[in-house]
């Protein structure tokens, strides 16, 4: 496979770069009133505007002829054929599957997982159902108010930005707390407000070796323990997502409140699994469903739209255009609805676990940027803070605003002021503001010929800033699935055109590894400091915390 600086058609674009790179938009859309019909789009109830980008006709053809010799359209095939595009683990990358509602037959190594898929489903729903109806109890035979949903990375971050995106979709029958960080203060918090008889706990770990996730549901159980239950009582109050059977029922999990997990399911991508538990039970099964309808009508969408029509494959290369040609090194997700404040961390997660990588998968070494760095933050908070940096920066910064049409709470005003915020900044940045405007501007509030001089160029916006905007209907169960379904599948068309594997993450692992054995040394004081200097004299620093605290407590006193 040719690395993605030796195809012929990135040639081809480097050579028009050098044609459009000054070329500010403010023209382009002057010399062409129809240049939002022509470039903005639609599908699963998402419309995507994609005009104020520093792009032309002839970019946009030659970013498809990118997309066709990499061969974008061979291996998303591939990936919904089952293939074994997880080259590196050897595995096959079917999170699709999950959300298969239409039931089409999908076969790996001969054969169909739909059935273990459905028969999963199943369980959930009846779970869901007999929590909310009250029929699964505690141990003391009362009902659960609360579920407490151990996790960490994937198993975590889906599920609580989802529950808090769709807040308005929440059942009343249980509140779900989440619980990742392995930072006691954050279980501390948590347990503080739940009472043993009433709590089921929810833990997902596809190993039931994830460092943090043991720990925290190790800290629950002790706590379920010293509050009145017995051993026993753990099969009424536990559950786990998780794919080492043996290690649950030992922890004292019941055989039946393990829910599996397949191991062509990714971390970052198994929301749609069993590790949705959490979300079905704070929104529902119905709307769980709906989450997944979504997503599966975007795989859809994916899979059949022309590489012209398809709104993925779009948002892919032009982050590709301005990671490699114009070198933003970060792209901003801004959404402008308060439930969705969240999102830019799991696109976070999302992007930079899968595409934060220099190898190919035969071994070469990149000598090109791949995934950028995504934050961002809920308008119109942002447009107070680092919208700055992105209007009048020295770096580009490309950014995706997302807006529902319509609030889950019309309140006066509000959500038009909202939009008003949300389409004037990328206005701001697309036009930005001349040098002459800022100094007929100030002419007018009658300053100086050198006020004006000294302070013209601190007001000036340069513009030519690229943004798109989504807008959808409403932020529900099933726009929410096709939007994040989008950006899995752009994640996923970078990835191919980089010449890079999506779906591990080595880079996570040496960190854990090294954290294994610095826990043995922090406890341990007689384990020899063999580490680099720096290690060596922080593990030396917290042994020594307890002395350090007394000798502070001693220094008060006196």
């Amino acid at each position: 496979m040719s690395l993605f600086t030796q195809l012929k058609s990135y040639q081809a674009l480097q050579a028009h770069f050098s044609k459009v790179e000054n070329v500010h938009m403010r023209d382009l859309f002057a010399a062409d009133q129809q240049r939002f019909n022509r470039l903005s789009t639609n599908a699963c109830g998402i419309e995507l505007d994609y005009s104020k980008n520093r792009i032309t006709d002839e970019t946009l053809q030659l970013l498809f002829d990118l997309a066709r010799e990499a061969g974008v359209e061979e291996k998303r095939d591939d990936m919904f054929s089952a293939k074994k595009v997880n080259t590196s683990e050897n595995r096959a990358v079917l999170h699709t599957a999950l959300r298969n509602i239409a039931n089409i037959p999908v076969m790996l190594n001969g054969q169909d997982v739909m059935p273990e898929v459905n028969a999963v489903l199943k369980k959930m729903q009846l779970f869901v159902e007999q929590v909310h109806n009250g029929t699964r109890q505690g141990y003391t035979g009362k009902s659960f108010t609360d579920v407490l949903a151990i996790g960490i990375g994937g198993s975590f971050l889906g599920p609580k930005i989802i529950t808090e995106a769709l807040k308005p979709y929440q059942n009343s029958a249980v509140k779900v707390h989440f619980v990742a960080n392995v930072d006691g203060s954050h279980i501390h918090d948590v347990l503080a407000k739940l009472h043993v008889e009433t709590t089921l706990v929810v833990m997902s770990s596809k190993s039931f070796g994830t460092q943090e996730t043991v720990k925290n549901t190790e800290t629950a159980k002790e706590w379920f323990l010293s509050n009145g239950a017995e051993f026993t009582d753990i099969k009424n109050h536990f559950i786990c997502v998780s794919s080492n059977i043996a290690a649950a029922t030992e922890f004292g999990i019941a055989q039946d409140n393990i829910f599996p997990i397949w191991d062509w399911v990714g971390g970052r991508y198994s929301l749609w699994s069993a590790i949705g538990l959490p979300i079905a039970l704070a929104l529902g099964f119905d709307n769980f469903k709906a989450l997944l309808s979504g997503a599966n009508e975007m795989d859809v969408h994916f899979r059949t739209a022309p590489l012209a029509e398809n709104i993925p494959v779009i948002l892919g290369l032009l982050g590709i255009w301005y990671i490699n040609f114009f070198d933003a090194q970060s792209q901003a997700i801004l959404p402008y609805d308060h439930y969705l404040r969240g999102f830019p961390a799991y696109v976070q997660q999302l992007d930079m676990e899968s595409n934060g990588k220099m190898a190919t998968p035969n071994g070469d070494c990149l000598d090109y940027a791949t995934g950028p760095v995504i934050w961002g933050a809920e308008g119109c908070n942002g447009q107070h803070a680092f919208h700055q940096l992105i209007h009048q920066g020295s770096v580009l910064i490309p950014a995706d605003f997302i807006l529902p049409l319509n609030s889950q709470h019309e309140m006066s005003n509000h959500h038009a002021m909202l939009a008003s915020n949300c389409f004037g900044q990328t206005q701001a940045l697309m036009q930005g503001k001349s040098l002459a405007q800022v100094k007929t501007e100030l002419d007018e509030l009658g300053l100086t010929e050198e006020e004006i001089n000294r302070i013209a160029p601190q007001k000036v916006f340069e513009g030519n800033k690229p943004s798109n905007t989504l807008l959808f209907d409403k932020m529900t169960p099933h726009s929410l699935g096709s939007l994040i379904a989008l950006y899995e599948h752009k994640v996923f068309v970078q990835g191919i055109i980089w010449g890079i594997n999506s779906f591990d993450q080595w880079g996570v692992e040496l960190g854990k590894v090294l954290g294994i054995d610095i826990l043995a040394k922090l406890e341990d004081s007689s384990l020899a400091l063999d580490s680099d200097a720096s290690t060596n004299a922080l593990i030396a620093r917290f042994r020594n915390r307890k002395n350090t605290e007394v000798d502070f407590v001693e220094k008060i006193a006196v």
